[in-house]
């Protein structure tokens, strides 16, 4: 049996600092900037009595409030990521954690954060939905 699904995405782009630890990185062990970019994948089988996933209205006034959080300010002093490295995956993580906490996933399957930190490195982290 074959599974559909509908995407929405929505993208944002904000700077950060951060540092690297705990082993030899070079520039990444000092406090320096990223500008991200990061897209937010909805996923899911069914639209609603509009014909629509989500609203993206509501989503963009959680991910506005959700970037705000993170934008200039030094990732490794949030609690969010404290004691860990401040790298795009564990970003990721707490970045799309955010969202799901922000949104009611009614009809979602998966939510989907894809970070970059400049033209050619991304990460991903998914959330799922039973």
């Amino acid at each position: 049996m074959s599974h559909s699904q509908y995407t929405v995405g929505v993208i944002r782009d904000f700077v950060a600092q951060h540092f690297l630890f705990g082993g030899d990185w070079g520039r990444e062990n000092q406090l320096h900037s990223h500008h991200y970019k990061m897209e937010v994948i909805f996923a899911g089988p069914r639209l609603d009595q509009h014909g629509y996933l989500l609203d993206i209205a509501v989503v963009k006034e959680h991910l506005d409030r959700l970037v705000d959080r993170f934008r200039d300010r030094t990732l490794n002093e949030l609690p969010e990521l404290a004691g860990q490295n401040p790298g795009l995956e564990p970003f990721a993580r707490v970045l799309c954690e955010g969202m799901v906490r922000a949104l009611e996933p009614r009809n979602l399957d998966a939510v989907t954060i894809k970070l970059w930190e400049n033209e050619e490195a991304f990460a991903t982290y998914t959330v799922t939905f039973p």
